[in-house]
């Protein structure tokens, strides 16, 4: 079968032949993953997103050919455009429409299945985090460990509905362009505020109005100190009130209460330093407005300001990518017993070799490998004989919690990126509740420790003091710091100390 001259040309022949090996080339790699078990990532973008790319670019180019080849033909007659007759008397013509029809048939179904395949392929989390890997790599391994692991990344920075995935694939354009050119900041900022209202994806399944009861709570720290001294501390956390019938009339939660509104200003865009509160109680009206003492802002400039109303991610700002500092992932590490306890002085190598800042992962590997056996070397020679395997394992650990928390390449650690669930390492709770605000009516947003948490435990193992009944204990700093955590901020100095 010959088709007409005029549908010949080097265009033509060069788009055809592009749009023919990318459409092979895609159904064999979709065969591929489908017989052999999907492939690694960057096969995906290659067959769904790539291959695609090209073989409607070689259309492209193949419908240019063609309309500069029938320019060549002659078909003006008598002043008018002269339209294309098709005749199917004429066995050409069959050829060609039949040709045209199931070419056009089968493009249609394989990009049907490509773009389903494509839409699947661009919301899997291995797209989300490994695809741009230097980039993602830190929020990627953060996720991997992180409570919401088994939920898919999609659902929280997406959701449901086109208008936000078409959004979502938009804003996903500038992304791909500015690491393409090496255009992204280091560390990347936060937070998003182009991200989806916490209402519309964290509450389809966190449902606020049930979370009603409170959780006790054991954290265990080690001192820095020759035998790594344990001290532990036991906290009911009021995440809910009292008695589950009371609802959401008190506790940590009751910021989210469907009855109430509360509205801030930040002089930031990372929104921790807040210098203005607005609580709305919107059963009676009733409206209330703090603002810091100790942080002045004149009405002039709190007008260009930010205001936000509060949802669940004003303190659960890190859900799934949490850095931790290198005293909790030191601490989880060896209540795990990944770092034992009979290393002497081991929390205060680790501490004194985490402080520093490294160019690269690897630099900070080896630093940690040699500043730890130097050590033990030095003081504690008979340790390098008799428990270097502990030693070896103390320092995996080491490189591991560093791995997992600390990136160099993208800036990125938890002082970077701070948790503002907590006030410990950073101000977090504190930014509002630090008693220097106040309203005109002389009311306080409180600092107090029993708003949020009572003590009934604290102390080292086997010399602990508890609380009995509906008692509580006053906090015990570990070490003695003369009661100045009454006044400071545990942050001022936690914060500090990395």
């Amino acid at each position: 079968m010959n088709l007409p001259k005029h549908y010949y040309s080097w265009t033509t022949f060069i788009g055809g032949a592009i749009a023919l090996i990318s459409f092979f080339m895609i159904v064999i790699l979709f065969l591929v993953s489908l017989i052999f078990g999907g492939g690694d990532n960057y096969s995906g973008l290659v067959t769904f997103i790539i291959l695609p790319a090209v073989m409607i670019a070689g259309l492209a180019l193949m419908t240019i050919g063609l309309a500069r080849s029938r320019k060549r033909k002659k078909y003006l007659e008598a002043g008018g455009e002269k339209y294309p007759v098709v005749d199917f008397n004429d066995p050409k013509q069959r050829s060609i429409v039949f040709l045209f029809t199931i070419g056009l048939s089968v493009f249609v179904v394989m990009s049907a299945l490509g773009g389903y395949q494509a839409f699947h392929y661009t919301e899997s989390n291995e797209f989300c985090g490994t695809v741009c890997h230097t980039v993602m790599e830190p929020e990627y391994t953060a996720y991997q460990g992180s409570s919401h692991a088994r939920v898919n990344c999609v659902e929280c920075h997406v959701g449901s509905g086109v208008n936000w995935y078409v959004k979502s694939k938009m804003s996903g354009l500038y992304q791909v362009y500015s690491v393409m050119a090496d255009a992204y900041p280091r560390p990347i900022p936060t937070p998003l505020h182009d991200l989806r209202p916490a209402q519309e994806t964290c509450e389809k399944c966190h449902w606020p109005e049930k979370f009603y009861d409170r959780k006790y709570v054991v954290h265990k720290h080690y001192l820095a100190d020759e035998e790594s001294t344990e001290w532990d501390i036991g906290l009911v956390m009021k995440t809910g009130p009292e008695y589950r019938a009371l609802g959401l009339k008190e506790g940590i939660h009751w910021h989210i209460n469907s009855n109430v509104k509360i509205e801030y200003a930040s002089t930031n865009l990372k929104r921790d330093t807040i210098v203005w509160v607005k609580y709305t109680n919107l059963a009676t009206g009733e409206e209330t407005i703090y603002t810091d003492e100790n942080n002045p802002v004149d009405p002039e400039t709190l007008k260009g300001m930010e205001f936000r109303t509060m949802d669940c991610l004003d303190c659960h700002n890190r859900p799934s990518h949490e850095y931790k500092s290198p005293i909790r992932f030191f601490d989880d590490a060896m209540t795990s017993g990944e770092i034992s306890r009979e290393l002497p002085d081991i929390k205060i190598v680790a501490m004194e070799i985490l402080r520093n800042e490294f160019p690269t992962k690897d630099s900070a590997f080896k630093y940690i490998e040699t500043e730890v056996i130097s050590y033990y070397d030095m003081l504690y020679p008979e340790l390098l004989e008799s428990d270097r395997p502990l030693i070896d394992k103390a320092i995996k650990a080491l490189q591991d919690g560093y791995a997992r928390n600390i990136f160099p390449h993208m800036k990125a650690s938890w002082k970077a990126y701070p948790n503002n669930m907590g006030h410990l390492e950073t101000n977090g709770c504190y930014r509002c509740h630090n008693d220097g605000f106040k309203s005109q009516t002389s009311k306080t947003i409180s600092r107090d420790c029993t708003l949020c948490h009572l003590i009934k435990e604290q102390g080292i193992p086997g010399e602990m003091n508890y609380a009995t009944g509906e008692g509580f204990l006053e906090f015990e700093h570990p070490v003695d710091i003369k009661g100045k955590w009454k006044t400071k901020l545990c942050s001022e100095c936690h914060f500090e100390l990395f």
